[in-house]
This record gives structure tokens, C-alpha cells and sequence, in this order.
């Protein structure tokens, strides 16, 4: 699978400009001051589906081809890139199939039905959820569609941090949550092909610390037992992510869900933002390691805020 590159980017921004939010940058004096930074939050809760997934989806469905698209798509999703496929393929007038684990959160399999997608429970392992893709596309012939690991998701997730580079001027870092790794990667193409002094950070939970491995080791690691409330940010890093982000990402960083949770209080409480823990991820790094960031111009990308209200993480 080849990479894509900011010529890929630039042509996914324009592919899907019509169909996605051009989400705010929000900034907030007293959270500037717990922090000891500007901080620029590029608002991708607010997106489509209340997720940057938008993005992706809607650019691997925009290009299909016409032969592929009949049949429909299909992936394994927890929930936010499944809504986000399920809205991108009925946009387009197509079926969406996504695979879903059993404990996928309500709100989010409430919000794949939502938009047309039709949902096939699995066991939550990732072993399972492959397992039933497989099947799923082999009865409907539909084309598969990653969450993460798939060039045309990096580039649509990329024009996230290309926006935000024209809204924030002049950033000295960027930080974001990692998962599977489609939003990191695609974030470092966008930077380093842009502005290469700008450094590129990535923020993800010790209790699913993959990518914070396979970033220092050089190689890539398993994800195995991913225990943390970030429920988006458990799968495991994907190979072509991981190809892209090793050479293009500058630092990799782990912190407690102690810290997501305020993180989410703080975003929630300071700034009336409903940021869900995985889209909290990304300024519980600027918590944990404010020496970092203090006096530095820091744009923080708020992936996602879809939370169940019934299961709040405090």
C-alpha cells in the first residue's frame, strides 16, 4: 500500500469540501493560563457525526469508482468511523455494512443505525470483528473500507490539520490522539510537507500504548488488552500508519485516564465543550507535560465528542 502525500491531501480537501464542516479553532484565556501556552483547539467534535472521521469516510466513498460503489461499503468500527461511513455511503446513495463489538457504546451504534448503516455485532476482539468483515463483504461484494489503515482515510483525516494550519498561523507544535493511527499520520503529512519546523505530537492512553512502543522501539507492536475509557483509541496502530508516522512524527507520549477525565471536566466546564475521552486525549498531553509546551503556540485537535450521557467517566 503506498502513502499518501500532500498533493493527496490537497486533492481529499477539495473532494470533500462541500460535504464536511470547516470546524472552528476556539481558544479559552484560563485554560491558556492552567497551561502556560496558546492554545488553538481545532473543534472536530463539532464535525459531521461528531467526529474528524467525517473526513476520511467521505473521501474513500467520493472516490470510488463507479464499477466498486453498487455494491456498498463495509468496516469494523467501535462507532465513530462507522457512523461517519454509514453517513458518507448514504450521502452517496449507497448500503453501508459495519461490524460493531458487543460493548460498542449505545450513542454510538444508536448513531450508525442513525444514518442508514446496518450494523453485524462481534465478539470485541479484533480478531473477531476481521472475522466478520470478511464474511460480510464475501455475501455482499461491498468494498471494505478500513477505519485507519487505508491512504484514502490518512488523506481525508489530513485536511483536518490543514485547515487548522491556515486558521492558527505561526504554530510551534501540534498535538493529537492516537489510535489507529489514520488521524496522526495524516496530520504529519499535512505538517511536515507544509511547514517542517512545526513539531508534530501524538498523545495516547497507557492503558493502550501501542503506538508509544512501536514509536520507541522502531518496530511495530501488538495492541493487547487495551484497557482505557478513550474507547476510540484502542485498536491497534496500523502498518501503513506506523510506516508514515515513524518517519514523520516527532514524539509519542502516554497519559493516565485520571488525566483524560480532567481533561474532559476542564473542556467541558472552561470552555462548554462536549468532548468526548478520546477527543480529550490530545490536552490531557498538555496536563501531563506542561514543561513542554509553556510558552508555545500549540494547536490540539478535539477528535471526537460523542459520549454517552448515561456512562459518564466520573
Amino acid at each position: 500500500m503506498i502513502p499518501p502525500t500532500l498533493a493527496d491531501l490537497q486533492a481529499a480537501q477539495k473532494r470533500i469540501k462541500q460535504h464536511v464542516h470547516r470546524t472552528p479553532v476556539m481558544r479559552s484565556q484560563q485554560l491558556d493560563a492552567e497551561t502556560g501556552a496558546q492554545v488553538f483547539f481545532k473543534c472536530e467534535h463539532l464535525q459531521r457525526t461528531g467526529a474528524f472521521k467525517a473526513r476520511g469516510a467521505m473521501n474513500a466513498v467520493l472516490g470510488l469508482s463507479r464499477t466498486d460503489a453498487p455494491a456498498g461499503v463495509a468496516t469494523h468500527s467501535s462507532g465513530n468511523h462507522g457512523a461517519a461511513l454509514a453517513l458518507a455511503a448514504r450521502s452517496c446513495g449507497l448500503p453501508a455494512y459495519v461490524v460493531m463489538p458487543a460493548n460498542a457504546a449505545a450513542v454510538k451504534k444508536d448513531a450508525v443505525a442513525s444514518y442508514g448503516g446496518k450494523i453485524i455485532d462481534c465478539e470485541p476482539t479484533l480478531a473477531a470483528r476481521e472475522a466478520a468483515l470478511a464474511v460480510v463483504l464475501k455475501e455482499t461484494g461491498a468494498q471494505a473500507v478500513h477505519p485507519y489503515n487505508d491512504a484514502r482515510i490518512i488523506a481525508g483525516q489530513g485536511t483536518a490539520a490543514l485547515e487548522l494550519m491556515k486558521q492558527a498561523k505561526d504554530l510551534d507544535v501540534l498535538v493529537v490522539p492516537v489510535g489507529g493511527g489514520g488521524l496522526l499520520a495524516g496530520t504529519a503529512i499535512a505538517v511536515k510537507g507544509l511547514n517542517p519546523r512545526i513539531e508534530v505530537m501524538a498523545i495516547e492512553p497507557e492503558g493502550a500504548d501501542d503506538a508509544f512502543r512501536s514509536f520507541g522501539l522502531g518496530e511495530l507492536q501488538p495492541q493487547t488488552n487495551p484497557d482505557t475509557i478513550a474507547d476510540g483509541l484502542r485498536a491497534g496502530l496500523g502498518e501503513l500508519n506506523f510506516e508514515i508516522i515513524r518517519k514523520q512524527v516527532d514524539t509519542i507520549v502516554t497519559v493516565p485516564d485520571s488525566l483524560v477525565v480532567t481533561a474532559m471536566q476542564l473542556l467541558w466546564s472552561r470552555m462548554k465543550q462536549v468532548v468526548e475521552p478520546s477527543g480529550a486525549v490530545s490536552f490531557a498531553g498538555l496536563l501531563e507535560y506542561p514543561e513542554r509546551f509553556r510558552g508555545r503556540r500549540v494547536g490540539v485537535v478535539l477528535s471526537g465528542g460523542n459520549v454517552d450521557l448515561d456512562r459518564l467517566p466520573w
